[in-house]
């Protein structure tokens, strides 16, 4: 995902006899093997076949001040190491849940790479009770529950950073206040009731395979992230299968999705918080079969401005996205339909201020389609702004677009 390089950053555990397993110092990071992790034990014997990270004591010392911190990760991420070296903190009041999963932020002053003095200064931190802390001029590291606890964390504060310094390239972000977010998940409800029974014929399978695909392609690709993103995909008639809540996207498994039948859940599953949503855009759009619902950067960059995007950039673009509108925070949540009647098939995609992007399509691979050509438009238009003025295809060429393309 672009969060290290072949040499950079280390990750550890430690199991329930204080002994630290940790990532091996000068081992290329993308071809590790479960017998490279060097064990660290207790009373300070290794055991592994190489030496392990340069960065151990500041690993050791945050467990030790720490002893609910059950796994470390430290990296280099570009947009963290950005805030790094200007000597500030990402706000992850950006987006509504960042807080929740990321918890305030430490930051430690500089101190050489692999001393004791380094691992003195984030543990301070560390016993502040922040579980993520910027390193001045070095990186970040962030502690968890476990490994997949730190790893959202991780990438959901870079995400946080990514999107501030691209939102401060198209305009100036707008964070939300502790009362906007406290105020949005009072209406974090699910009103579906549990069916009491459930079947799964061989088109529900596939369409549950299909729907965990696109999932991790979308993770691959940088458009969704491990602590937030919903896929869904219409069954038969207004039933559909929907991605669950509070399971990593990263580890999604067929098993995992939750089938909306009359509008009950299945047994012992919890849907997406935003099942609701999906349920009205079916409800109201019988020609759209999927939806997904995600935070993609760039995307997110005008979502949390307010900037206008123009998907006028390319003739492909405004074939399949036509004009992207803009809603308030906190719409999808609020009990109306304004997401439901702003989208369609022939408008597939929206923005939701420090919220998400919305995207419907007819099969999932031509919603994930909208969904990168979307992304890759805003991406270059915030490429393009340390260039110049962006200049959008004109009415007459648009017309010409649809003459040629949509009738």
């Amino acid at each position: 995902m672009g969060l290290t390089t072949t040499s950079g950053g280390n990750i550890s555990v430690i199991d329930d006899e204080k002994n630290i397993w940790i990532t091996p110092s000068g081992i290329d990071k993308g071809s590790l093997k479960p017998d490279d992790i060097i064990c660290v034990k207790a009373d300070g014997t290794v055991i592994g076949k190489h030496k392990p990270s340069s960065e151990f004591p500041f690993h050791r010392s945050t467990y030790h001040i720490r002893p609910d911190i059950k796994a470390v990760i430290h990296a280099h991420p570009p947009a963290l190491v950005s805030f790094s070296i200007v000597r500030d903190i990402p706000n992850t009041n950006i987006i509504y849940q960042a807080k929740k999963v990321c918890g305030e932020i430490g930051y430690a002053p500089y101190a050489l790479p692999g001393s004791e003095l380094l691992g003195e200064k984030i543990a301070a931190e560390f016993a502040k009770g922040f579980s993520a802390v910027i390193m001045e001029n070095h990186g970040t590291v962030v502690g968890g529950s476990d490994l997949s606890d730190a790893f959202q964390r991780f990438e959901t504060l870079e995400f946080c950073a990514r999107t501030q310094i691209y939102g401060s390239q198209l305009g100036k972000p707008r964070f939300l206040s502790e009362a906007m977010i406290a105020e949005h998940n009072t209406h974090l409800q699910l009103d579906f009731q549990e069916m009491k029974e459930v079947s799964h014929p061989s088109l529900e399978r596939e369409k549950r395979l299909e729907i965990c695909q696109i999932v991790k392609r979308a993770c691959q690709h940088g458009l969704m992230k491990s602590s937030y993103g919903t896929v869904s995909a219409r069954w038969k008639g207004n039933d559909f299968l929907i991605t669950p809540n509070g399971v990593p996207r990263w580890d999604l498994k067929p098993d995992d999705i939750v089938q909306i039948k009359d509008g009950k859940r299945e047994p012992g599953k919890i849907p997406s918080l935003t099942a609701f949503l999906h349920q009205q855009i079916y409800t109201l759009h019988p020609e759209v079969n999927s939806i997904i619902l995600t935070q993609s950067p760039y995307l997110m960059a005008f979502a949390v401005t307010g900037v206008e995007i123009n998907v006028r950039t390319i003739p492909e673009s405004w074939i399949f996205l036509k004009d992207m509108s803009q809603l308030k925070f906190g719409v999808q949540h609020n009990g109306s339909d304004e997401v439901a009647t702003c989208i369609s098939r022939e408008k597939p995609a929206v923005l939701i201020q420090n919220e998400c992007v919305v995207v419907v399509g007819d099969k999932l691979l031509q919603t994930f389609d909208y969904l990168e050509v979307a992304e890759f438009s805003a991406k270059s238009i915030v490429m393009a702004s340390s260039l110049g003025q962006m200049v959008p295809i004109n009415d007459e060429q648009t017309e010409e677009l649809r003459i040629a393309f949509l009738k």
